[in-house]
């Protein structure tokens, strides 16, 4: 009588596994720069003044003026 030996482990998983993996510890170092910093940034006020010159329009050649 032979022994049946087929092994047909999980071994394919094991990639998907370490992407898993790898994926979960960048979201974790996202998060931690993220929350570590109190959340929200800090608002600002900004006031921006656009107050540009009156500009005319240089006169046309020939209408005398």
């Amino acid at each position: 009588m032979a022994e049946n030996t087929n092994n047909t482990g999980g071994g394919g998983n094991t990639g998907l596994a370490f992407i898993v993996g790898a994926v979960v510890v960048v979201l974790v170092i996202v998060a931690w720069f993220v929350f570590a910093r109190g959340g929200a940034p800090e608002t600002k006020q900004i006031d921006v003044d656009v107050d540009l010159p009156e500009v005319s329009a240089p006169q046309v050649p020939g209408t005398g003026g």
